[in-house]
């Protein structure tokens, strides 16, 4: 596949604003390899943290001229955004309480956002967001990074292809170790920011994971959640914040679903797993083995689809960069989220129309379904489990 449709109709990178993601930050560093991995972005400004020394040392550090380190985001929009060799694009990756002022003001200046997931904390301001990137006309893309990976995207198509028949069942759990630790986190004067209902949001589990599961069930199945009966809390003791959700789900076809995401199952790393099972068979993807997908045809011998394979489609070739025998990884899934944003918004610089295999990438209304899935949890566990019918996108814009 084409590799340099950017550069062919800009006859440059995209210019890329980055907000957050400092030093220390895991997903900061992700961000930058995958928005650079393709040659489709050039990182001309960074905000990397609010203090400013460290926004300036770390500034410097991925090579930043002086006049292009900010040690305020929204100095970064205002005066990159009026700038003639500007930023086009900011990518915010800063806790979760700041993605709306910063896509706000982005989008109020004229900028294209990619922005980490969640979308936002409350309802109200994912509805308010969603409306603001729809009504732009810019390119929003929220980094769902698991609907990156060429066997994701295989899995899809072979969904929307028919080979599953009728979706009748799905299960999607993700399930972490890391706060299986009885003492995390640590009593003390400082909590870490993804603890703090303000600033994490209502549920540490849902926004950090639970999200991602939610998505990855929208993104292969087609399908939505028309109603959800939830359990969420915590199951280490003593702690406060959620570490546990589990659910049973309506699917709008009929379908039924099984929702678990953990992170406080000791040992376990990152296993984010979903299973789709259709009247002509099902298909089964675990990350901590991206490139394999196993297909159980209802009445023939089980099939595994690999991303340099048979029988791939082209939404997956058009992911997949790796010869045969070797694995796609999460830097790889992570950059195509990157790639597919960045031919989005090279058409909407230039006025051309985009790939088509490229238009899968999450967006504000993925971020809007998101919140309201984490709401409609909380809700339906509040009151023991009720079911809970949840609100329709369109519903709740017009509100």
């Amino acid at each position: 596949m084409n590799q340099n449709t950017v550069i062919e109709k800009l006859g440059r990178r995209l210019r890329l604003g980055v907000i957050g993601g400092g030093s220390g930050s895991f997903i900061g560093a992700m961000h930058r390899q995958a928005a650079t991995l393709d040659g489709r972005f050039e990182i001309v400004a960074g905000a990397l943290s609010s203090r400013p020394d460290k926004a300036i040392r770390d500034g410097e550090l991925i090579g930043l001229p002086l006049d292009r380190i900010y040690t305020d985001a929204m100095d970064l929009i205002r005066e990159e955004s009026v700038r003639p060799d500007g930023a086009e694009v900011v990518a915010i990756m800063t806790p979760n309480d700041s993605h709306f002022i910063y896509a706000m003001a982005a989008l109020d200046a004229g900028l294209h956002v990619i922005c980490d997931k969640p979308m936002t904390n409350t309802l109200s301001d994912a509805k308010e967001l969603h409306k603001k990137a729809t009504d732009s006309g810019l390119v929003f893309c929220l980094t769902h990074n698991y609907s990156g990976y060429p066997m994701v995207r295989q899995a899809r198509s072979m969904v929307e292809q028919g080979e599953l028949g009728t979706i009748r069942l799905v299960q999607v759990e993700y399930v972490q170790g890391g706060k299986a630790d009885e003492n995390d986190p640590v009593t003390d004067d400082v909590v870490p920011w993804r603890y703090d209902p303000i600033r994490g949001g209502p549920s540490l589990v849902m926004g950090d994971i639970g999200t991602h599961a939610h998505h990855l069930l929208r993104y292969v199945t087609l399908l939505e959640v028309q109603s959800v009966s939830a359990e969420i809390g915590a199951i280490v003791p003593g702690r406060k914040t959620h570490d546990y959700a589990g659910a049973l789900l309506h699917l709008t076809n009929g379908a039924r679903g099984n929702f678990w995401v953990t992170q406080a199952a000791a040992g376990v790393e990152n296993s984010l797993r979903i299973r789709v099972s259709g009247t002509r068979g099902s298909i089964e993807w675990h990350q901590e083995v991206p490139q394999r997908l196993e297909y159980k045809p209802l009445s023939a011998p089980v099939e595994v689809r690999t991303p340099s394979g048979p029988k791939l489609s082209p939404l997956a070739q058009n992911a997949s960069r790796i010869v045969a025998g070797h694995p796609e990884g999460f830097h790889e899934a992570f950059a195509n989220i990157y790639k597919d944003a960045s031919e989005a918004i090279a058409s909407k610089i230039s006025g051309t129309s985009p790939s088509s295999l490229s238009a899968t990438f999450p967006t504000s209304y993925d971020g809007l379904l998101g919140v309201m899935f984490v709401h409609d949890v909380i809700e339906s566990s509040k009151s023991g489990g009720k079911w809970v019918e949840c609100q329709s996108v369109d519903l709740v814009t017009d509100n």
